[in-house]
């Protein structure tokens, strides 16, 4: 996937970070996909040892086939959406703004971008035993503004990230302030 899709960079701009959320955050859907296709087969051997004649008549066959095909498509669709929504969750820094791209089920996304030198508090949270081994958490990023505000959402190495973030926005935040676009070098 290209990042042109989410943001046309300016000719000043340079990415710094591509977040996403940590790939241990998507495991429990991994488990329930494989438990609910487990179900199925479950299913068949307890039925058939309790009632060995029920599945040799053709119409509760066919019924069966039919309804764990119903079953099995619906898992899977259950699955797929979970999986676009975690890889299609990113979080675009760049040297003069930040673009949160959430993926809000199959056929929803909301874009919204925040220019660094507004940032106001960049708070990191990882709370938790596994999240603390494995370093990751979230990160809130607020604004001056009532109604803007980004949370990246089990991003890996949050500290790290918020580190990184302020020093951006401390530096935007000069060129802002002396009136000077990222490019002039200054004197």
């Amino acid at each position: 996937m290209h990042l042109s899709g989410f943001i046309k960079q300016k000719s000043y701009e340079k990415i710094v970070y591509v977040l996403r959320r940590h790939p241990i955050t998507f495991v429990p859907q991994v488990v329930m996909f494989v438990l609910l296709l487990a179900v199925p087969v479950g299913l068949y051997y307890l039925i058939n040892s309790l009632f060995p004649n029920l599945l040799a008549q053709e119409v509760i066959y066919t019924l069966g086939v039919l309804f764990v095909s119903m079953y099995y498509l619906s898992v899977y669709l259950f699955f797929f959406t979970q999986f676009i929504e975690y890889y299609l969750d990113i979080w675009i820094i760049t040297n003069d703004r930040m673009v949160d791209a959430e993926q809000l089920g199959l056929f929803s996304r909301r874009i919204s971008e925040l220019d660094l030198y507004q940032i106001q508090d960049v708070t990191s949270d990882i709370h938790g035993i596994i999240p603390t081994f494995l370093d990751y958490g979230n990160l809130s990023i607020k604004t001056a503004s009532m109604n803007v505000g980004i949370i990246a959402y089990d991003i890996p190495h949050p500290n790290r990230v918020r580190e990184a973030l302020i020093r951006l926005a401390d530096e935007d935040r000069k060129h802002h302030h002396n009136g000077m676009s990222p490019t002039t070098p200054q004197a």
